[in-house]
């Protein structure tokens, strides 16, 4: 049976969302091979109306297309949204490191207090809002101090334009700074049962200090949606096409492991996706699980995963299998 979509808190910020979020990367269509705007806007729509509070975008997804949609979507329903969104991307100054190109010009890492506070008015506009929920640095700054970053933070949150602080693509020395700086309330980074590295790097840092972690690609950009076999073949631009991920020994072992989840999803009515996006939601430490949808089909069968309750066994089961058949894979 599904049961009401679970909800946490972000953090020491006292904001509850829902465990499952909508992540709006390939909504701006940048890598993703373009984007459709009333498909996207649909996708968005129908998180909401299945109990995804949770809404992830960021300026450099596609320039701030993907804010832009974003903001249409939740136009009349921003009370029922946990918005967040990033800084630190920049492509209004040449300050920082360049980080890569689009088209149309350079983008830098650039957290400098001066384009924090820039960024987080053309952020609100974008998305038609006066308040941002959670507010991420996107990739960290070398040449910014993290108290200069967060001291600026901490400005924001007093004036009411943002509610809470998370960070994004940190190591433990950066997560130790912003602890050190002030009250981070999250962090973003990528976790699925075939990168699990958080688990020995940052996860006992936020769980000791009660920060929420939002994991993304908890799919492994759809290795592990049960839909890509060891036949599929890639072609055009298709990101997987030449990522060691992707090897057809690897979509092997990931098919002996759907093979062991299969009679657990069954049982729950469920598809192998949302038995994954489960599991990562139970794994200790992990409090959010990002995933994107480009449609409302995509949007809803994400958002049943947080209304799934594995039992122990269930989840012993399926650690059991990740580590027997994933142990040795090459990534």
């Amino acid at each position: 049976m599904l049961h009401d979509m679970l909800t946490r808190k972000i953090g020491k910020s006292g904001i509850g969302a829902s465990v499952v979020g909508l992540g709006t990367w390939a909504i701006g269509g940048w890598m993703w091979g373009g984007t459709d705007e009333a498909q996207s806007i649909d996708a968005i729509k129908a998180s909401i109306d299945e109990g995804v509070s949770l809404i992830d975008t960021a300026p450099a997804y596609g320039q701030g297309l993907s804010e832009e949609i974003v903001g249409k979507a939740i136009k009349g329903r921003r009370d029922r949204v946990v918005l967040a969104t990033k800084c630190g991307l920049v492509w209004h100054t040449q300050k920082g490191n360049h980080f890569f190109s689009y088209d149309s010009g350079p983008v830098h890492r650039y957290l400098g207090r001066e384009s924090v506070v820039y960024e987080v008015e053309q952020s609100l506009k974008r998305l038609g809002t006066d308040y941002i929920d959670l507010y991420i640095t996107h990739w960290q700054d070398a040449t910014t101090p993290v108290a200069e970053t967060m001291s600026a933070l901490e400005d924001l949150k007093r004036q009411g334009k943002i509610r809470a602080i998370g960070a994004s693509n940190v190591s433990a020395d950066d997560l130790k700074a912003y602890l050190a700086a002030g009250q981070l309330d999250a962090i973003q980074e990528e976790y699925s049962m075939v990168k699990r590295g958080l688990e020995q790097s940052l996860l006992p840092i936020s769980l000791a200090n009660d920060v929420a972690t939002l994991s993304y690609s908890s799919l492994a950009l759809g290795l592990l949606s049960g839909k890509i076999g060891p036949d599929r073949v890639f072609t055009g631009d298709d990101l997987r096409k030449n990522n060691p991920r992707f090897s057809v020994d690897n979509r092997q072992k990931v098919a002996r492991l759907m093979e062991a989840i299969n009679p657990i999803a069954a049982a729950h009515k469920a598809t192998a996706a949302q038995i994954v996006i489960a599991w990562t939601l139970q794994q200790p430490g992990i409090t959010f699980a990002l995933c994107g949808a480009r449609n409302a089909d995509q949007a809803r069968e994400n958002a049943k995963a947080g209304r799934i309750r594995l039992a122990t066994t269930d989840i012993k089961a399926i650690s059991e299998a990740v580590d027997r058949h994933l142990i040795d894979l090459d990534v």
